[in-house]
């Protein structure tokens, strides 16, 4: 057979042929398909939150004028202006994500305002385009704002015909407010939608405060906000979501439980309704959840409602927790990756903020320039016609003299200067212009032009003041826009933990200077008579010392107060329970201690949601005193969170849980007090610094205070170092105004040594005082003699050489019943 290629021939179609490995060609083109579908359709861009469809619609939008001024557009005309100038992937694709867009269940903030079917919550499908209709949303205005004025980058659309954006202004966080989700070539995003307000609020912080903490900002992004409300189970899986940019958080209901029946009225976020339901009926019908007669769907335009009728005699809570296991609570996989510089990245809290600041700043500058040159430009038309009007005589009559038009303007060019746009104004100007009110007019527009050009120029000049045009837009639109929170975060109490298997009992917890800590049954030390040694009550390592000692319940929660200004919340069953001569376990393991970090407080609140009305009043080493309200305190991270800014000098030294309506008692070292009202401590945020509450001389320094109630408390007790002590009369103590240096409580003398610890306490009341070598004493305070202030006082507890008194707690009466017998002999 013949060669297709003759001898000699031309070789023009072998030097077309390129030769390639097959493993290389099909790696290659699937690395670009994959790079398309990551950058061109899957992923969202950190800047807008928005991706390539739901943006090019958006922008069709913007361009056909369906916004929200206008009436509502067949949505076929949408995806077919979109499809045809944008977006040719088919024109299902174009619908489903402007239905979504429209979905109140589906969008914290719809950026499509809907008329008609655009499905619903049971998973029921948008009706066809040719039935709805739809405009942009208020809201998604703000997306497109100032889009005309040169604030983003356009690239050509797939043909070349047209421009679209490559990224919106976005003047608020969209990707944290709408979230997102979708599924690329070997990876996937699921950004959970945030409620507006809370993101804006972060976002001015991160402006404020450009060195912040992820955990700063969750002071104003406590949790994801779901359209559908319902409760996010725990705060660890938050604050892991927040820190690392990925999370599984646990989205439980929203549920009445009463006797003979369970009624659902928040579901988990993309829940579908009409599937839940019929998932239960066949539960129920398989014998798999007991104690369901009936199962009715009651839901209607004002909201979920599920009920779930019970058989007599079935247990709620046992429905509940098997409804909970398979139906009520699902996982969210927080997966936040977006797109940065086209590249894909998870992003932590802080991170994303910060993208989208950065975006808006570039679209601030941006802005700014194209104002200041349409300003510029105008002002220079304004000072031409302002010359003409101060020479009008001269200029009408060079104008009379001209041939034409261009000799008029040539005319004027040489007589004054103008320039050709100033030229091409003044000789189309009206005569009727000339009039003395046009010409104060003018004179008022370029005075406004000339402060706006001066204002565009400073926002260009200084970065603060470009930040602060931010700050303002945002706080603009919160105004605006912004709603009430829907999801709330709470405690598990779904399934059974340790709490329930832990009898309720008092305890008193030892922590040492080395961070040891155990808790041991009140019950474990009886009283006796003031003086005594007392038992061990904690066998310390070498070089350690006893540093705090506090009364609490077993299901108590426990606010750990720590000479840094940290709060830390734990359950006091979580302390490890161990017998008088144990040494304890490293605090490390329980809470998340600095280095020289110590505890200094601890207040025992059994529900800080029910805080009302309640405050956390603190004292420091050099004499401030700061008032917060308990309910600052009701999101504490694992981490802690801080309870008072301190100077580097200062220490926090005690904690007191008030209402409002006590007074005050501040004690220093040198055995001086004051007593001052509560209300003279104005409440403060966690981030304060405090008053003063009692002004210090030399190195003294405050050791204590007290909240005294006059109706609850008689006296007030002082001990210290060297184990001696004293009762006085709340009368001894005048009220003064707080800030003063106050009257001698205590002598501290050689013999008694600096003052200790400072309570009020009432009869009955028992005192605990443990030494810095581990011996604890309890004794009843009516033991302890009752005498003046400014007195020496008597033994407490009997202390060895060397020991010193190291904490003091008092048990309120009715409190350790074993404490009541009668006291043994100190000696024996």
């Amino acid at each position: 057979m013949s060669s297709d290629v003759p001898e000699g021939g031309d070789d023009t179609f072998a030097a077309e042929v390129e030769t390639a490995r097959i493993e290389q060609e099909m790696e290659q083109s699937y690395i670009d398909y994959a790079m398309s579908v990551i950058a061109g359709r899957a992923l969202p861009d950190a800047r807008d939150g928005l991706k390539p469809v739901h943006r090019r619609i958006l922008y069709a939008m913007h361009e056909a004028g369906v916004t929200a001024r206008a009436s509502h557009r067949k949505s076929s005309s949408v995806v077919g202006e979109t499809m045809g100038d944008f977006h040719p992937h088919g024109d299902s694709a174009i619908y489903d994500a402007l239905a979504r867009m429209a979905q109140d269940f589906s969008m914290r903030a719809p950026l499509v305002d809907g008329q008609g079917n655009f499905g619903s919550i049971d998973g029921d499908p948008p009706a066809a385009m040719r039935y709805t209709e739809s405009r942009m949303s208020p809201i998604a205005e703000e997306l497109l704002a100032d889009i005309e004025k040169d604030t983003v980058d356009f690239s050509p659309n797939y043909d070349g015909r047209k421009e679209e954006p490559e990224v919106l202004p976005a003047a608020f966080p969209n990707l944290l407010v709408n979230g997102s989700s979708g599924i690329a070539v070997g990876m996937s995003t699921n950004v959970p939608p945030h409620n507006l307000g809370e993101v804006i609020d972060a976002t001015i912080h991160l402006i404020e405060n450009p060195d912040c903490t992820v955990e700063d900002l969750m002071d104003h992004v406590v949790a994801p906000d779901f359209p559908t409300g319902a409760n996010i189970v725990g705060r660890n899986a938050i604050y892991k979501a927040y820190k690392t940019g990925r999370g599984r958080l646990r989205v439980r209901a929203e549920m009445e439980v009463r006797e003979d029946r369970i009624v659902v009225t928040e579901l988990p976020y993309q829940a579908n309704k009409a599937r839940l339901i019929e998932r239960i009926a066949d539960d129920v019908n398989e014998g798999k959840l007991d104690g369901v007669r009936d199962l009715r769907d009651e839901s209607d335009r004002d909201g979920i409602r599920i009920v779930i009728e019970l058989k007599r005699g079935a247990n709620p809570e046992v429905v509940e927790n098997q409804l909970l296991e398979s139906h009520l609570e699902t996982t969210f996989g927080v997966i936040n990756l977006a797109l940065v510089d086209g590249q894909p990245r998870v992003l932590d809290l802080k991170e994303t903020l910060k993208v989208y600041l950065d975006h808006r700043r570039e679209v601030v500058r941006r802005r700014s320039e194209y104002d200041l040159e349409a300003a510029e430009d105008r002002a220079h038309i304004l000072e031409g016609r302002l010359t003409a009007l101060e020479n009008a005589d001269e200029v009408v009559e060079l104008i009379q003299d001209a041939e034409d038009r261009d000799a008029a303007k040539k005319a004027l060019q040489a007589a004054f200067g103008f320039s050709d746009d100033q030229v091409d104004h003044i000789v189309a100007m009206q005569l009727g212009s000339l009039t003395s009110m046009e010409a104060a007019e003018i004179d008022d527009e370029y005075a406004s032009v000339q402060a706006e050009i001066e204002r565009l120029t400073e926002i260009l000049e200084e970065e603060s003041e470009l930040l602060g045009v931010i700050e303002d837009e945002l706080r603009e639109i919160e105004e605006e826009y912004a709603d009430e929170r829907r999801t709330r975060v709470i405690e598990d109490t779904g399934e059974v933990t340790d709490e329930d298997l832990i009898p309720q009992e008092d305890t008193l917890v030892v922590v040492s200077e080395d961070d040891y800590i155990k808790r041991m049954s009140l019950s474990t030390f009886r009283a006796q008579n003031r003086g005594g040694k007392g038992i061990i009550g904690a066998d310390l390592k070498e070089g350690d010392r006893v540093s705090s000692v506090f009364l609490a319940n077993t299901h108590d929660y426990l606010l750990c107060f720590t000479n840094h200004g940290q709060v830390y919340k734990l359950k006091t069953y979580q302390v490890p329970e161990m017998s008088r001569t144990a040494r304890g376990k490293s605090a490390v393991n329980l809470l998340d201690l600095d280095d020289g970090e110590e505890i200094e407080a601890v207040v025992d609140c059994e529900n800080l949601e029910e805080g009302a009305g309640r405050y956390l009043t603190m004292a420091t080493r050099n004499g401030r005193v700061k008032r917060t309200a308990v309910e600052e305190f009701g999101n504490i991270l694992s981490t802690g969170i801080r309870a008072i800014r301190l100077e580097e000098s200062d220490e926090l030294v005690d904690v007191e849980l008030t209402d409002g309506d006590h007074d005050l008692i501040v004690a220093s070292a040198g055995g001086m007090s004051i007593r001052f009202d509560e209300s003279e401590v104005r409440p403060m945020g966690r981030d304060a610094r405090g008053v003063g509450g009692i002004k210090l001389e030399g190195d003294d320094y405050v050791v204590g205070l007290a909240a005294v109630d006059p109706d609850e408390h008689s006296w007030v007790l002082t001990v210290t170092d060297n184990g001696y002590g004293k009762r006085t009369a709340i009368d001894a103590y005048r009220q003064q105004s707080r800030y003063g240096k106050g009257l001698i409580d205590i002598k501290t003398n050689e013999r008694n040594g600096a003052a200790c610890a400072i309570d009020a306490v009432s009869p009955g009341d028992h005192l605990v005082a443990m030494s810095e070598d581990g011996q604890i004493v309890r004794t009843p305070v009516e033991g302890i003699s009752t005498v003046g202030r400014n007195t020496m006082g008597v033994i407490v507890m009997d202390l060895d050489a060397g020991d010193s008194v190291a904490s003091v707690a008092v048990i309120p009466a009715g409190r350790g019943a074993d404490g009541e017998d009668e006291a043994e002999d100190a000696d024996a």
